[in-house]
């Protein structure tokens, strides 16, 4: 059956193409492409490569990473004993040997004898104060409770049970500590909390946020007195986490990439750049440094970078110095900012006229089965 349409074939085509590009011309020109404005000659005042400045005296915050060790870490003299402890113990004059075999009738047996009651009744070795708090010091000796008293209370203490379970006139008790160490070591590594403390284990917590490391180190100093006889620290930065600058890549209309890094005081625009693995395919060199403003502050401080005369010809004039908070933009080539802003603006069109022309040619195939609808011209 041949087809009696007189219209041509996709003759509305043409009609939608040019709808297409007037929809375009008109969105092209309204559209712009907003470029950051500031100064271009540089601040001689603001420091640079060559001319660098040094940070204010560092001040910790979280999330910093404090490295703490202690010189010395040595029970006070008023500590008290404790289960698991150490001790020990010399004891003279003490119990006599009397053994209970006669040396005439049975020397070897007499012998021995005397050997086990040496052996358990010469007390010169160190006991470990069990989980009940006591000291054993053996079969004839038995035990002594010595936990929550100090070394001198306890050696008090099995010097009076000697003479009033054994009736000794003057035995002689000495009692020492041989491992004078505190509870738990601190030295290494110490986060600075988001409450602005510090942990030091089983010895509690320290505020530390907003001081300096000298103020840090006699504040823990102070604070570890009560449980370390005379503590002396050394206190450094080992992570500076809480200063840190920002570089911002300009996405060329695909959003915009944030770099953290951390701020140790010698970073410069190049330095930072490098950091980033260096400016990216769609990057212009269109560069500048914005330093934060306080709140409700109208005017920013705005350094503008000239990359070509840094990287190329060795100029450091607008190398600056990276402050903390600073943030580093680098702007997109604009035009492949424009190319993709046209690609965001072409490509619903194309979809959509791909679906009518498709559209178009399944209603034809429908009511001209029979006739030729390839797309060949």
């Amino acid at each position: 059956m041949n087809n009696t349409n007189s219209t041509p074939r996709y003759a509305n085509i043409p009609i939608a193409w040019g709808l297409a590009l007037a929809l375009l011309s008109t969105s092209v020109g309204c559209t712009s492409f907003a470029h950051h404005s500031h100064p271009s000659d540089p601040l001689l005042d603001v420091p640079r490569e060559l001319e660098m400045t040094t940070h204010p005296e560092y001040r910790v915050a979280a999330p910093d990473i404090l490295l703490i060790e202690a010189v010395n870490n040595i029970r006070p003299p008023g500590s008290t004993l404790q289960a698991g402890d150490q001790i020990l113990v010399q004891i003279a004059r003490g119990l006599p040997l009397e053994p209970d075999v006669e040396q005439e009738t049975s020397p070897l047996e007499y012998q021995a004898a005397v050997e086990f009651e040496q052996a358990f009744k010469t007390i010169n070795a160190i006991y470990l104060v069990g989980a009940n708090g006591a000291v054993d010091l053996g079969p004839y000796y038995g035990a002594y409770e010595v936990a929550g008293r100090t070394v001198d209370e306890a050696q008090q203490l099995v010097q009076q049970a000697l003479k009033d379970r054994f009736g000794l006139r003057e035995p002689q008790v000495t009692l020492i500590l041989p491992d004078v160490a505190g509870k738990q070591a601190i030295n290494g590594e110490h986060l600075v909390r988001p409450d602005g403390t510090v942990s030091l284990g089983v010895y509690g917590s320290v505020y530390v946020a907003g001081m300096t490391l000298e103020e840090i180190k006699s504040l823990i100093e102070a604070h570890l007195s009560r449980y370390i006889h005379q503590p002396e620290l050394y206190v450094d930065v080992l992570s500076y986490n809480s200063k840190t600058f920002y570089v911002v890549m300009d996405g060329g209309g695909y959003g915009e990439r944030v770099v953290r890094l951390p701020c140790t005081g010698n970073e410069t625009v190049l330095d930072a750049i490098a950091q980033v693995q260096g400016l990216s395919e769609v990057s212009s060199r269109d560069i500048w440094v914005v330093r934060p403003a306080p709140a409700g502050t109208q005017c920013a401080q705005v350094l503008d970078v000239h990359w070509s005369e840094i990287v190329a010809e060795g100029i450091t004039t607008t190398n600056y110095q990276i402050l903390p908070g600073d943030r580093i933009y680098v702007e997109a080539d604009r035009m492949i900012s424009v190319d993709n802003a046209l690609a965001k603006l072409i490509s619903p069109v194309e979809r959509v006229l791909g679906v009518v022309l498709l559209g178009t040619r399944t209603v034809q195939q429908i009511d001209n089965p029979n006739s030729n609808n390839g797309f060949g011209f």
